[in-house]
């Protein structure tokens, strides 16, 4: 099979592949940053890169215009080498640096967030019950009249000193601790680890006094963004958290695409656990880097991520997840060695995963219920985390009834033609006059617009709805006279920033065709909170409090999300803000064994409510197919 040499520009990196790979394989292989919102299937055009020399086999130009093919565009999920390349990466289809919140701070790549503010004091001096931690002994010494051997004297020197009566010796300790105990005379630092269901490993045995610092991590593993914790272990004290994206974007913005991905590519379910594990490995490095840490000192780590992502970072074939009935390899994974998983810590590490819920509602949600308390407080709490899906939680320590809604990439700006993450330059506020219909524009950084993120989104259709410029449904509004409004190639659009203003020389746009689609994401969350209250005989108005948690939570305008008719038109007061709770979530269990008690009992306790059973969920998603809604008494001060 012939085989061909691919240089890519401007990185400078070079790859060999064969005539059946796509150049997109060998971006990927190369861990060249690039947008791929469809998993390769050509119809998103963001993996546009420029072909400077050789030829290629193109399956498919997708959306490229004419004038692009004409200046050598091609895409590289579509195309196949017939021949050496040199291959340009323009910026504009490059993944740049996302903001990643983890708990209540914003924190990206680049920026270094060594524990010295709220976050690394959280835990600092409580009193904490890590899953591993190590305690200092004197082990009574063997005579000829107490000739005990020599695990029997540690054990009971353990239990003594913990009262813990029972652990299981890893074969590591029990091969050199005859040494080790006499080398130290008798002197000694034990490690305990945590496993499963409590119990406890003897994981070492070290000599002298136990003056080594020993670390833990909390992983969160989103869909989007991957942000990490590194803990110190003796105290609590958060040392530094790192963020980035998931680098298994280039297969898919979503569940379900990188689930087919894994469906319809011999190897693909091996390529997605490759790359979230070098997501989480370049974290541990980076970490690790910061602080002078090394691999072996980082003893143990707690995994949050939702059921999808739990399935592929493990290498859990996930097809039925997205198949009815919608089930699940396993929804409460048992502790792992970090080298079976090829986390780059300790080899003999026990790696923890949240438990989940069901097939659309994992561990990433329980850790949300965890940290808000509601599973054990009075109130009547709705908790939302919105992202590629709506998740959501209802109830109080009574019961708790969760659903998922599909809300599509589109708030993350998936289908959306200007649509991308929250990077550099992505619009993230906006203001529309009502009779000049002049467009103020915030970008993130303060760059110059390059397209529009998640909370930018929200804004626009609010602003536009205000603003006299779309109806209800959606649709722009005729004999308006602004040059903003105009029709292109699918159907009217309006311009919220000039090419000349804008920092990729493109008039940035939003088209009716993507307001709808916009709408049709937003009636999807909401129609997940009706569903849940009608189940439960509730009404929006017994809702006591709304927690919304996540990355993209973290900058929606509450005031314009309820004018669309997204979250329940509620007194603002009644909303609050509480960051990454799926990290937050598993620091909790990582430090405490009353939060490891406390989770396995939420996991069992919440209800998961299946919206594609029965009629209530399409009903009320039709319903909601409007701005607001079509039911006005449920937006009245909209």
């Amino acid at each position: 099979m012939p085989s061909f040499s691919v240089l890519f520009l401007p990185d400078h990196k070079q790859a060999v592949i064969e005539d059946n790979e796509t150049i997109l394989h060998s971006i990927v292989a190369l861990e060249i940053p690039l947008k791929a919102s469809c998993g390769g299937k050509g119809t998103c055009n963001r993996c546009r890169v420029l072909l400077k020399e050789g030829q290629v086999r193109s399956v498919s130009t997708g959306k490229l215009t004419a004038e692009q093919q004409a200046q050598g565009y091609i895409l590289a999920c579509q195309s196949f080498p017939v021949s050496d390349l040199v291959v340009e990466i323009p910026a504009a289809s490059r993944l740049s640096e996302h903001r990643v919140v983890v708990e209540d701070s914003t924190i990206t790549e680049a920026e270094d967030s060594a524990g010295t503010g709220a976050t690394g004091a959280a835990h600092a001096g409580a009193d904490i019950t890590p899953l591993y931690t190590t305690i200092d002994l004197t082990i009574p010494a063997p005579t000829l009249d107490e000739t005990e051997d020599d695990l029997g004297r540690l054990c009971r020197a353990i239990r003594k000193e913990t009262g813990i009566e029972q652990f299981n010796p890893h074969l590591d300790v029990l091969r050199t601790l005859p040494s080790v105990l006499r080398q130290a005379d008798w002197q000694v630092t034990v490690a305990l680890a945590e496993q499963a269901g409590g119990l406890l490993e003897l994981a070492d045995v070290q000599p002298g006094s136990g003056d080594k610092k020993h670390y833990g991590l909390a992983i969160d593993i989103g869909t989007t963004t991957v942000a990490a914790e590194l803990i110190d272990l003796a105290n609590g004290r958060v040392m530094a958290v790192k963020g980035t994206y998931n680098k298994q974007a280039v297969f898919g913005d979503d569940v379900i695409s990188r689930i087919i991905y894994t469906t319809e590519n011999q190897n693909g379910l091996q390529e997605l656990q490759n790359a979230v594990v070098l997501t989480i490995n370049n974290l541990i490095a980076e970490l690790g880097k910061e602080l002078a840490v090394e691999p072996e000192d980082i003893r143990t780590a707690v995994i949050a991520g939702n059921t999808t992502m739990n399935h592929l970072f493990l290498g859990i074939d996930p097809t039925y997840i997205r198949l009815e009935p919608y089930t699940p390899a396993v929804k409460n994974i048992p502790p792992l060695r970090a080298h079976r998983l090829g986390l780059q810590i300790h080899p003999q590490a026990w790696v923890h995963c949240i438990p989940g819920i069901a097939s659309y509602v994992g561990g990433d949600i329980t850790s949300g219920v965890l940290v808000t308390g509601m599973a054990d407080q009075d109130p009547l709490t709705l908790f939302i985390d919105i992202g590629t899906n709506g998740e959501m939680v209802l109830g109080n320590k009574e019961w708790l009834i969760s659903c998922a809604c599909s809300a599509g990439p589109a708030f993350e700006g998936g289908g959306i033609r200007h649509g991308m993450r929250s990077m550099e330059g992505a619009i993230e506020h906006v203001t529309i006059a009502p009779e000049s219909f002049d467009v103020q524009c915030q970008t993130v950084g303060d760059a110059a617009p390059i397209g529009i993120c998640g909370s930018g989104l929200i804004e626009i259709i609010s602003g536009l709805r205000q603003a006299g410029l779309i109806d209800r449904k959606g649709n722009f509004v005729a004999g308006l006279n602004t040059p903003r409004l105009r029709d292109a190639a699918e159907g009217p659009e309006f311009v919220l920033a000039w090419s000349g203003e804008s920092g990729n020389m493109t008039d940035i746009t939003i088209a009716e065709t993507e307001i709808k689609t916009l709408i049709r994401s937003k009636a999807a969350v909401y129609a997940g909170i009706r569903s849940m209250l009608l189940m439960v005989g509730l009404a929006v108005a017994d809702i006591e409090r709304i927690i919304i948690a996540g990355g993209f939570g973290k900058y929606i305008n509450i005031r314009d999300a309820i004018n669309i008719g997204l979250l329940p038109d509620m007194p603002l007061d009644k909303y609050t803000y509480i960051g990454n709770s799926s990290v937050a979530g598993a620091k909790k269990v990582l430090l405490s064994k009353q939060a490891r008690e406390q989770i396995e009992d939420i996991a069992a306790k919440i209800s998961y409510l299946e919206l594609s059973v029965g009629n209530i969920f399409m009903e009320e998603f039709v319903s909601a197919i409007f701005i607001p809604h079509t039911d006005p008494s449920l937006f009245p001060s909209v």
